[in-house]
């Protein structure tokens, strides 16, 4: 039997890719450190691992979940988007829990999307927007976000004729894997943008957290009239170190989010309730519980850009996300230099073009390591010769 012709149109997933590769050079016996893909290494906070131990023993949570989510979680995220942003939303009409914003992401395009509709996907950009666009039928439209544009799209030079087929706009900030961060003017700008193209707006805001330097991340349902044209999508897989536990929450636009419950009624049968209580701690407890974290995450940071910087590299500190989105040295690409780190340093990063044909030039490292493993990849980089104008040298082939 012949699967779907769609699924020939998709790239092997970046990060199933990364774990043949570290799996084959842990088999020869190598110590790799992984700075590959972005799952803490941390441990999901105390308080929310009690509450969960308790939701787990009260048999009143082993049943279906309402498929929007418990009226309590749908209240608590509504809280939280009024302590943390000041935005309101109706817990009945304008929240809706998900398992993991990568779900409630492709489940949206499933919604809006019909063969030959077009979504614009930012490149570099998570991989999702365009491989399930694929999947869908739909035709993904690639919107570059270039360095010297801060990492933010150019709405001004998408096409008059894509813009009549585009139903969706994906964009993420703060951005994986840049870590870009972006202005008030610059959301006010895409508010406007998609009213007048008739566009919805879904706003991946699964770091929105994970700030440094005093910085705080904003929504952009806090634009005046956002509500009319955005979803935003909340992930606390990062925010608490909660990535296996599969939930997050949409909230927004009340069509939209109707739409995204037809799909996903059909689909899925919701969050597990005890996991939605565990939630509702870390939504009750956020700053209280991430303060720390972020603590943990700057030091990491300063810790790779000062050894990067020792190797020639002129890096700045980025203000958001635990992903540094570093140019490789003049000459290499980036799948060569993802090579060369693996195979003389017993490195992984991920390689630019991994996120997309505009990602071409760098790698993405992910500070998930501790200290002392951060330092040493910094060790065995400096003890290696790498350094940003050093010389081109042929790497040999791919582990």
């Amino acid at each position: 039997m012949q699967p779907s012709k769609k699924l020939t149109q998709i790239p092997p997933y970046l990060f199933a890719e990364l774990d043949k590769k570290i799996d084959a050079a842990k088999a020869q016996g190598r110590d790799i450190i992984n700075l590959g893909i972005g799952d803490p290494d941390l441990p999901t906070p105390l308080p929310i691992l009690e509450e969960m131990h308790r939701a787990v023993d009260d048999y009143s949570t082993h049943n279906y979940p309402p498929y929007r989510g418990t009226v309590e979680y749908r209240k608590a995220a509504t809280e939280w988007m009024d302590n943390r942003f000041g935005v309101k939303v109706d817990p009945a009409t304008e929240v809706m829990s998900l398992i993991g914003s990568k779900e409630g992401i492709a489940h949206l395009i499933q919604a809006y999307v019909d063969p030959g509709d077009v979504v614009l996907a930012p490149s570099p950009g998570y991989p999702v927007y365009n491989n399930f666009t694929i999947l869908c039928g739909g035709e993904p439209y690639i919107v570059p976000l270039k360095a010297e544009n801060k990492f933010l799209p150019d709405y001004s030079q998408i096409p008059a004729d894509i813009l009549k087929r585009a139903k969706l706009l994906f964009l993420n900030y703060p951005n994986n894997p840049t870590g870009a961060i972006t202005p008030d003017a610059f959301i006010k700008e895409t508010i406007a943008f998609c009213k007048q193209h008739n566009i919805l707006l879904c706003h991946d805001n699964a770091y929105s957290e994970m700030t440094f330097d005093g910085y705080r991340a904003p929504s952009f349902l806090q634009a005046e009239g956002a509500k009319d044209v955005c979803i935003e999508m909340f992930s606390l897989s990062k925010m608490y170190n909660m990535t296996g536990w599969r939930v997050g929450f949409a909230v927004g636009n009340k069509a939209a989010i109707d739409a995204l419950g037809v799909i996903k009624n059909n689909c899925d049968s919701g969050v597990f309730k005890a996991i939605q209580q565990a939630a509702i701690v870390g939504l009750n407890r956020s700053d209280e519980l991430l303060q720390n974290l972020n603590t943990i995450y700057a030091t990491r940071r300063d810790i790779f850009v000062d050894g990067l910087n020792q190797m020639g590299w002129d890096f700045p500190p980025n203000a958001a996300t635990f992903y540094l989105w570093i140019p490789v040295p003049a000459g290499y690409t980036d799948t060569q230099f993802v090579e060369l780190l693996l195979e003389q340093c017993d490195i992984v990063v991920a390689p630019g073009t991994g996120y997309g044909k505009a990602g071409e030039g760098f790698f993405r490292v992910a500070l998930t390591q501790n200290d002392s493993r951060i330092q040493e990849a910094i060790t065995r980089m400096k003890n290696k010769g790498i350094h940003f104008q050093m010389a081109q040298k042929q790497p040999s082939a791919a582990v």
